[in-house]
């Protein structure tokens, strides 16, 4: 091959190659994203909207159904889904094709739900319909809290929504995080139906009034051109402004003299309190009142960086927090992340240990093991080229599928090696005329090795659906490493060749020489053993099949499934209380979270949110989420505890533990193995009525889906 002469002869030039190469992966490499998978789940658009008052049947035919008609059709969209709740909230999740860009299909569904305003009720669009780009789930859950009770949870709530809130929406990749609930502050106007009645005062009277007066009024100026003369000064009067105090509301004239009969204030018929503007929703850290932060990862970000800003970010906020409020991480889904592709690195450089000594103990020269341990590291560092190129990131497949290339792009360094040292022993070339003619000899089987093994994992990428999108990283990582490999082996490989290797170092001496007859004895053995079951063909053929009829046994029996659970750090869970059951009720009954997991030995944090439904995001008095954040994988792996303290055996306790609570159910679940793949790690089921819509008849396809799934094996 002409290219690998040239590098023969100038070995300064291949040498340039490959550092150009890997500069420009450790480049590549440092700016990649890092995170657990792929992108491989569907882009989601969120839209969500209040009608204060109204319910859940109400909401969804007057809010969600005009902007589902208007989203339906957006471009590339799969489909989507609605919740409503008797809060008066709704939302719109709208799910697009693997790969649609996330700010074309947010642009996309808030053109279309700009479409639908002038449809909704007029309570709706005054408070505006928020439409987000947003991940499915949770990055992390950061509690503010109270450790010694000397706030209350209004206190905390307002300090965390007017400080904490919005700093952590600065941070690059955290702009939305956001607080479940509703922590703003409102004045709160409590009338009296009866006194009302009697002066013959409406709830829309006072709602008119106080809209009309709670304003802020322009005056005018004073000394303003054109004067008739030269004036001194000029300047800007002012009023109040918009009422603050609670005295100010009492004071509001719902009444007038001149309408008849004396003047009537707000004071008369009720009484103004400052408050929070929604109840519905309590939050709790350990048992204490506490506001809920939650941090989603947006697209594209780097979710180790993401979760490392917020953690500096609130050590250097806490450094200004008021005496008595404190905050605690309940929830890092980036710990299992961060341990999960260490111990991949840690695999990494365990296979490349590996594979330097066993090519050390088969070429059994220094000189020789030097050049595939210069030639991997480039091939694998290079991989990051194409991984930028292609948009991938640094994840648990990348890893792997450079793990698995550490064995693959050795090959390439070895043939060239042997052929050289081949050559040097038979004809007793020197090594760069060896090298020369070992490359006219083994150049095109190199290349014909590249591009089988291309042909092997290149087609993965062309897979269709999840599975595809899965697996395409891992199989281009590998592809991108063996092509790499291959010009390092037409390049470096043999110019390290002609000025490493040495004539005479194929003599074998002491240890060497010991492996190597042990090695020919047990190759003559196998070749033995080869000519054996070619005389006896019919018993290797039934052995054969037999081996066949074991593997398919049991791929029937050994339990399948997309991904292993694993333990991800942090539990979550629902609460599901009877319909119209109180917040009280679910909180009484969400106590019983709270009092398990901090008495086990595993639990680090216990957050538990009464008043918001895990299943639907919607909220709920009835509901409850509750995140437990399990204590370091350290110290829970132990010899010790590593059978009693990972999360499926804590899991299997809660289970037993909640299963004697009477009053409502209560579902720990291990989160799902993909971020954002499902609610829970487990089946997700809708069932869809395609009849008169009625109540009855779903209730009659629920119960027929049911009995036909208890007859399934």
């Amino acid at each position: 091959m002409s290219i690998s002469r040239y590098c023969i002869d100038r070995p300064i030039f291949a040498a340039v190659v490959s550092i150009v190469i890997t500069i420009a992966g450790a480049v590549a490499m440092i700016n990649l994203p890092i995170a657990q998978y792929p992108e491989i789940t569907p882009v989601t658009v969120s839209v969500s909207a209040a009608y204060p008052g109204a319910s859940a049947d109400v909401v969804s035919n007057s809010v969600a159904a005009p902007m589902e008609q208007q989203i339906n059709g957006a471009d590339h969209m799969m489909y989507m889904e609605s919740a409503s709740s008797s809060s008066g909230n709704t939302s719109i999740t709208v799910y697009f094709d693997i790969g649609t860009s996330p700010e074309l299909a947010q642009v996309d569904v808030q053109n279309r739900v700009n479409l639908a305003l002038p449809t909704l009720p007029d309570s709706v669009q005054r408070q505006g319909v928020s439409v987000q780009k947003r991940s499915g789930s949770f990055m992390m859950v950061v509690a503010i809290y109270s450790p010694d009770n000397r706030y209350d949870d209004q206190y905390i709530a307002n300090y965390a929504n007017l400080y904490v809130l919005d700093a952590l929406k600065r941070i690059p990749g955290a702009g939305q995080t956001s607080i479940l609930g509703a922590p703003d502050l409102a004045m709160r106007i409590w009338l009296k139906p009866d006194r009302m009645a009697q002066l013959g005062i409406t709830a829309g009277d006072v709602q008119r009034a106080v809209a009309n007066q709670n304003q802020q009024f322009a005056v005018g100026s004073i000394g303003q051109s054109p004067t008739g003369r030269a004036v001194e000064q000029s300047f800007t009067v002012t009023t109040a402004g918009r009422m603050t105090e609670p005295a100010e509301f009492d004071s509001i004239i719902l009444r007038t003299a001149s309408e008849g009969g004396a003047i009537v204030r707000l004071k008369d018929v009720g009484h103004a309190e400052l408050g929070q503007r929604d109840y519905s929703v309590r939050s709790t850290l350990n048992g204490k009142p506490t506001t809920v932060l939650v941090v989603y990862q947006q697209p594209g970000a780097n979710a180790l960086e993401v979760a490392g800003a917020v953690t500096k970010a609130l050590v250097e906020m806490k450094k200004s927090f008021p005496a008595g409020i404190d905050y605690n991480i309940a929830m890092d889904t980036t710990q299992f992340t961060r341990a999960s592709i260490d111990t991949v690195v840690h695999t990494f450089f365990e296979a490349l240990v590996l594979v330097v000594l066993v090519v050390f103990l088969f070429l059994q020269s220094i000189r020789a093991t030097l050049i595939p341990i210069i030639a991997v590291p480039i091939s694998i560092i290079g991989a990051a080229i194409g991984m930028t190129a292609l948009g991938f990131s640094i994840n648990m497949l990348t890893l792997f599928g450079m793990v698995l290339a550490i064995g693959i792009v050795v090959d390439d360094a070895i043939v060239v090696i042997e052929s050289v040292e081949h050559n040097m022993s038979k004809f007793g070339l020197s090594p760069k005329e060896a090298a020369k003619k070992s490359m006219d000899e083994v150049g095109g089987a190199l290349i014909a090795i590249v591009l089988v093994l291309c042909a092997v994992f290149v087609p993965v990428a062309f897979i269709p659906g999840i599975t595809g999108q899965l697996y395409k990283q891992f199989a281009i990582t590998i592809a991108i490493s063996v092509v790499i490999s291959g010009i390092v082996a037409l390049t470096l490989s043999p110019a390290l060749a002609a000025l490493l290797l040495k004539p005479g170092q194929h003599q074998k001496k002491g240890f060497f020489k010991w492996f190597e007859n042990g090695f020919a004895r047990m190759t003559e053995g196998y070749t033995r053993a080869v000519q054996l079951v070619i005389k006896r063909s019919m018993i290797a053929l039934l052995l054969f099949a037999g081996m066949i009829a074991i593997s398919v046994q049991l791929l029937r029996t050994i339990p399948s499934s997309f991904l292993p659970a694993e333990d991800q750090g942090y539990i979550l869970g629902a609460v599901i209380m009877p319909d119209a059951a109180s917040i009280d009720r679910t909180a009484n009954v969400s106590a019983h979270v709270t009092d398990f997991f901090t008495k086990n030995p595993a639990s680090q944090a216990v957050v538990v949110v009464d008043g918001y439904s895990l299943l639907d995001g919607q909220v709920k008095s009835n509901a409850s989420v509750f995140f437990v954040g399990l204590k370091p994988f350290g110290e829970r792996y132990s010899s010790d505890n590593i059978k009693t303290q990972n999360a499926q055996a804590v899991i299997t306790e809660a289970f037993k533990a909640f299963s004697t609570v009477r009053e409502g159910i209560i579902l720990p679940i291990n989160p799902p193995s993909i971020p954002g793949l499902g609610t829970t790690g487990g089946l997700e089921l809708y069932i869809q009525s395609k009849g008169d819509g009625s109540l009855a008849h779903t209730s009659e396809v629920i119960a027929d889906y049911v009995a036909k799934a208890s007859q399934r094996p």
